[in-house]
C-alpha cells in the first residue's frame, strides 16, 4: 500500500533526512543528526517512530556523534512490508542493509523492539558493534507489560475522530506524562486517511506478527551470551516491561555490561527523562576505546 493510499502526512510532520533500501519495495526512512563522527544508529520501540529520538538525537550530534534514528519497516515514513513480514529476522536484515549504507562500525542503540533487533543482529554475528545500548529491553521481559502495549496498539481499528481523541488515548496510557497543549506534535504520530480519520502511524499488518514470548527469551538469551562489545542495559525504574530481575538476569548473561537505572522513567525511557538518558549513554560511550 503506497503512502497515499494509507493517509496523508500532516503539515506538521517533518520529511525524513533520506531513505535507505533495504530490501525490494522497501526503504527506510531516517534523520541524521551530525555530519561526521561515530556512527550511532538509533532504533524506536513498536509502535514508535525515528522522532524518539529527536533529542537524544540532536545532544549526540553535539557531542561529537553522527546520530542516525531510524524509522522501523511498516512505521512512521518507512515503507510497509509487501509481503506483511514483520519478524525478528526481517528487522535484523534490515539493519544490516542500513549498516551496509553507511559503511562504519556502528554503536547500536535500540529500545524495546529496537533493543531486541540490535541484540540478536550482535549475538548472531549479523552486525559487528562497536558498543550495544539496550533501553528497557533484555530477552526476559515482562508478560503484562508486553500486553499493555499491543492493547494500546490495537485500539481505535477504525480510526481517530480527532486529535483531542488520539491525545486523550496517549495520555491514557502514559498518565505520568502531562498531556501536550499543542496538538501539533501528534502528526508524527499518525496519518489523516481519506476517510477523514486519523490513524496510527504504523502497518495494522505489525500486529499480526506472531509474538511468543517464550519463543523469543531461548534466541535472545543465546544471542546475549554472544555479546563481546561493550554493553549498556539502561532500564526504566518504573517500568512494567523491564523488571529489575529481568534486567539483573541480562546482567548474568554480558557480565562485563554496565547498567543504569533510571529512577523516574517507565518503559519510554528517553521520553520520559532524555537527560538522565542521554547523560548515561554519553558518559558509557566516553570509555570506549
Amino acid at each position: 500500500m503506497s503512502h497515499a493510499e494509507r493517509g496523508e502526512r500532516l503539515a506538521a510532520a517533518p520529511n525524513p533526512d533520506v531513505y535507505i533500501p533495504v530490501a525490494e519495495g522497501l526503504n527506510i526512512a531516517a534523520d541524521i543528526y551530525g555530519e561526521k563522527g561515530q556512527l550511532v544508529l538509533l532504533q524506536h520501540g513498536g509502535g514508535q517512530t525515528r522522532h524518539a529520538w529527536k533529542s537524544a538525537g540532536s545532544q549526540l550530534a553535539a557531542a561529537g556523534y553522527r546520530a542516525v534514528s531510524l524509522d522501523a519497516r511498516g512505521h512512521g515514513d518507512s515503507d510497509w512490508a509487501p509481503d506483511g513480514d514483520y519478524s525478528n529476522d526481517a528487522l535484523v536484515a534490515d539493519l544490516v542493509a542500513v549498516v551496509e549504507h553507511f559503511d562504519q562500525k556502528p554503536i547500536l542503540v535500540g529500545a524495546s523492539m529496537g533493543g531486541g533487533t540490535s541484540l540478536a543482529a550482535v549475538g548472531e554475528g549479523a552486525v559487528e558493534a562497536k558498543a550495544l545500548v539496550l533501553v528497557d529491553t533484555a530477552p526476559r521481559i515482562e508478560a503484562s507489560g508486553v500486553r499493555k502495549i499491543r492493547d494500546f496498539m490495537a485500539q481505535a481499528p477504525e480510526g481517530f475522530q480527532s486529535l483531542e481523541d488520539v491525545a486523550a488515548a496517549i495520555g491514557n496510557y502514559q498518565p505520568h506524562r502531562d498531556r501536550p497543549r499543542n496538538l501539533d506534535g501528534l502528526a508524527k504520530n499518525v496519518r489523516l486517511w481519506p476517510d477523514g480519520r486519523y490513524r496510527w502511524h504504523w502497518d495494522p499488518q505489525f500486529m499480526a506478527r506472531k509474538r511468543v514470548l517464550a519463543d523469543r527469551i531461548p534466541r535472545q538469551e543465546a544471542a546475549a551470551r554472544n555479546v563481546k562489545c561493550p554493553s549498556l542495559l539502561v532500564r526504566g525504574g518504573l517500568s512494567d516491561v523491564l523488571s529489575e530481575e529481568g534486567a539483573q538476569a541480562y546482567l548474568d548473561l554480558v557480565p562485563h555490561s554496565k547498567y543504569t537505572n533510571v529512577g523516574q522513567a517507565a518503559h519510554m525511557v528517553a521520553g520520559d527523562r532524555n537527560d538522565i538518558f542521554v547523560s548515561s549513554v554519553l558518559d558509557f560511550l566516553s570509555e570506549l576505546d
